[in-house]
């Protein structure tokens, strides 16, 4: 398979333009035809790029009869023009789309494309409006629009009256009157507190704080209850997830060996720096070049890690420097997507099919990267240049260690002296005792005795075991020993993967299909998409990637910015403003509001790059703060919620489902950091995913109730309990969302779960005397509101149901209560606490309680 085929390139891009663009003119609601003039980027250009770029577009490589649709000087060339604006009838390009003859209609039959009536007549009006052009709209800097006027008083809100309670809320008002739609009411506001907390900390808030947030009637208590949550530490642990699906974090190298790294300080690194709200541009060049930074601390060369967590391939027959530019390219589209949003992936083996991305912009930035002294050999997961961090504990253990090594090598080299007598000043390997040794042995003795490995070592203590004289053997194996114990030790220590420069950097060469042994003759230098033409941050000189970070946190850079927001809008909407968060291509979907994003994305900028004030921005607004309840009418209208018509709700992401768990359970540990854990999971996975050759050691004690980010993430075989994450193999912006019956086998199923319900079960049996008033103790953990009466008959009538069997079967009441390792309370009736235990279960699995 070549390099291109497994990119996200023309024919996926095709078919998602299709349901992209569809979905937009459904959120419009009207076709192009009904409106005024057609608006290029909006009406035109999805029909050029979906139709037409595979044959002339971008790429010289397959562009036919030397016309080229994506530029306007292409489009509009004064020679042979197939375009003549004003005159669609006389238009080359107008008769051909229209045209009834196979032999003439394009697209060609062969190409399974083919223009609607309606897709016809908007290229049709665009022509005779003048054919218009204006550049790609992502690729044009945001300019800050003005914010709607809005007349609140054409909205009829059912229930209370409508707030507007940020510029957000002018943009979301602006597109619903022109829908002629009205907002949902806020959610109540226990629902809304559990929304935010989840949001913002991935854990729900406590009966304690929801008491408080009710019992506080000042026009302020959301917005205090919104700065608290930005100030716990739980916010950089819930924020850091996304970042590090994007990072492709794991714990292990991938590949069929899959050896285990240390890559965890950098995450404990990420999660302070969202705590510590670190303005989105440090954290960027912190990320890409800190260790390129004047007088660089350990910390922002700690922060490099970002782009050492690629996968690292030490399966035997690979070559080395294959490795090396896999992993090149993985660190470049990696820094792509995340931070341009575009499938640059495309432009390694030619010129992108769709967007103004060459080739040659592709290995401009791959020579950003190809300075490091990463050699691609072997498959170690502390591949230099790495970052030592150990404790004073350790530096004290690893030091007496060394003593120890020095002290027994003199005094192997004191004995040696006699065994091996040769000229002062001589090392033992010219001793004529020494002449016929193999080649370890004789190794070994051209050094001193602390200065040998371990091969060497081992090598001349065999050949004299046993043997005289007795104490030279006897001090062989005592280094040999000393030795094992340094090295074994010093493996334990932490070594983090990081970025380092090379005195001379290696030269880039355009590569052939993107194959690392076909260099062409083409050499290219560092240098920033031509087509992205952000004015240099260092003129005249060789560009570094202090410059690239640079040159991406410009405040005039078109697409870091609205990148950026759009994700933040996904975090708490489900689906950005551009459904599309990692294309932000001419393939990809359009913004459903663009004013918006362009408003946002130039107030992130103006406001220092202010991460938590964008959050809070966001949560604060009317628009978040709508009850999710949907109408049919609604649904059918409006079935993804593009238009924010009603507030968002979507399944919690089973790591957060975890998570809750443990929380409602009483059982969660809020332990910051350090080593990844291994919790419960079946037997057997790990040996079946690695032939054996990986056994898996379940951890017990605190290290069971860890919160879900500090889990072992194996490459290859991610955590069992986790159905709908990344894999942390590549690069990933929008985690897959997907809901089928197989998932409560999990939340139903699982030990973490079931222990969970038991905990919650015996926290609520000792919260309340009485059957009522415990219902309503569980309902309120697991929902933050109180039950309804039918929904308090219906649980209680469930209960009694359950107290019945567990009575007359004790040992069954005894088995469901041994599930999991967390003590349990023996004062309490085993057949009450198991029935109650199944009840918790219940609640925690319902929809609500699995919603956001």
């Amino acid at each position: 398979m070549t390099p291109c085929l497994s990119r996200p390139c023309a024919g996926r891009a095709r078919l998602r333009l299709g349901t992209a663009l569809a979905a937009w003119l459904a959120c419009a609601g009207a076709d192009a035809a009904t409106r005024g003039a057609p608006d290029f980027n909006r009406d035109v250009l999805p029909i050029l790029s979906d139709n037409c770029f595979t044959c002339h577009g971008p790429d010289e490589q397959t562009r036919k009869a030397k016309l080229r649709l994506d530029t306007r000087e292409g489009a509009l060339r004064t020679k042979d023009p197939v375009i003549i604006p004003g005159r669609p009838s006389q238009s080359e390009l107008i008769r051909r789309v229209a045209a009834k003859d196979p032999d003439d209609v394009m697209p060609p039959p062969e190409s399974k494309r083919k223009l609607s009536a309606a897709q016809v007549e908007t290229l049709r009006r665009w022509v005779a409006d003048g054919a218009k052009w204006s550049a790609h709209w992502a690729w044009v800097p945001p300019q800050r629009p003005a914010v709607p006027v809005v007349q609140t008083s054409r909205f009829k809100v059912q229930g209370s009256r409508l707030e507007i309670r940020n510029p957000i809320d002018h943009f979301i008002l602006a597109r619903l009157a022109a829908e002629k739609l009205n907002p949902s009411p806020e959610a109540p506001r226990e629902s809304l507190l559990r929304r935010v907390t989840l949001d913002l900390t991935g854990i729900p808030p406590t009966p304690a704080e929801v008491d408080a947030f009710l019992a506080d009637p000042s026009p302020e208590a959301y917005e205090k209850a919104v700065d608290r949550l930005l100030q716990s530490p739980r916010y950089g642990e819930r924020m850091v997830w996304d970042w590090l699906d994007a990072a492709r974090y794991a714990d292990s190298n991938g590949y069929q060996g899959d050896g285990e790294r240390t890559m965890w300080p950098w995450r404990d690194w990420a999660v302070q720096a969202l705590n510590d709200n670190m303005p989105f541009d440090q954290f960027t060049t912190w990320q890409l070049a800190g260790d390129l930074l004047p007088g660089a601390t350990r910390e922002q060369k700690l922060a490099t890690g970002f782009n050492r967590n690629h996968m690292i391939n030490g399966e035997g027959g690979r070559i080395a420097e294959e490795n090396r530019v896999d992993y090149i390219f993985d660190q470049l589209e990696t820094t792509a997507t995340v931070w341009l949003g575009v499938t640059i992936g495309c432009s390694r083996c030619h010129d992108h099919k769709f967007d103004p991305l060459t080739m040659r912009d592709y290995y401009g930035l791959f020579a950003f990267f190809n300075g490091t002294p990463v050699a691609g050999g072997g498959g170690s997961g502390q591949t230099a240049p790495v970052m030592d961090f150990v404790t004073p504990e350790q530096t004290a253990r690893l030091e007496q260690l060394r003593q120890d090594v020095a002290r027994v090598g003199g005094e192997v080299d004191e004995l040696e002296l006699a065994v091996f007598p040769r000229p002062a000043g001589k090392p033992a390997s010219d001793s004529p005792v020494a002449k016929d040794f193999a080649a370890e042995p004789s190794a070994a003795l051209k050094q001193k005795g602390a200065a040998r490995n371990l091969t060497q070592l081992r090598g001349l203590a065999k050949l004299y075991k046993d043997k005289e004289p007795a104490a030279y053997s006897s001090a062989l194996a005592a280094l040999v020993k000393a030795v094992e114990s340094r090295d074994d030790f010093n493996r334990t220590i932490p070594r983090v993967m990081v970025m380092e420069e090379m005195p001379k950097p290696r030269d880039t060469f355009l590569l052939v299909r993107g194959l690392y042994n076909k260099p062409t003759e083409d050499k290219v230098a560092p240098a920033f998409p031509a087509s992205l033409a952000v004015r240099s941050t260092n003129p005249g000189a060789r560009l570094s990637r202090l410059d690239l970070a640079r040159w991406l946190v410009a405040a005039d850079h078109p697409l870091t910015a609205r990148v950026t927001v759009n994700r933040a809008w996904q975090l708490f909407f489900g689906i950005g403003l551009v459904k599309t968060s990692e294309d932000f291509g001419v393939q990809g979907e359009k913004p459903s509001h663009p004013e918006l994003l362009d408003w946002l994305a130039t107030e992130f900028v103006r406001t220092g790059w202010d991460v938590k004030r964008l959050h809070k921005l966001i949560v604060m607004s009317a628009a978040y703060r709508q009850s999710s309840r949907v109408t049919p009418a609604l649904l059918e209208r409006d079935p993804e919620n593009r238009l924010l018509a009603r507030g968002p709700r979507h399944r919690l992401p089973s790591w957060m489902l975890r998570d809750q768990a443990l929380a409602l359970g009483g059982l969660l540990v809020d332990k910051p950091g350090g080593p990844p854990v291994n919790p419960y999971q079946p037997a057997g996975v790990w040996e079946e995913a690695t032939f054996g050759n990986k056994t898996y050691k379940q951890d017990h004690g605190e290290a069971l109730y860890r919160r879900s980010l500090y889990v072992f993430w194996r490459r290859i075989i991610g955590p069992t309990m986790f159905f709908d994450v990344a894999t942390r193999q590549n690069c990933t912006v929008k985690s897959p969302r997907t809901n089928t019956p197989l998932h409560a086998l999990v939340t139903l199923n699982d030990i973490t779960f079931v222990e969970a319900a038991r905990a919650m079960a015996q926290r609520v049996l000792k919260s309340a005397p009485t059957t009522d008033a415990r219902i309503e103790s569980a309902f309120r953990l697991a929902t933050a509101r109180k039950p309804a009466a039918p929904e308090a008959k219906l649980l209680a009538s469930r209960l009694e149901k359950l107290r019945g069997p567990f009575a007359a079967d004790h040992a069954a009441a005894l088995k469901l209560l041994k599930v999991g390792e967390s003590p349990r309370d023996e004062s309490l009736d085993p057949a009450e606490h198991a029935a109650w235990t199944s009840l918790c279960s219940l609640l925690l699995n319902l929809d609500e309680v699995i919603t956001k």
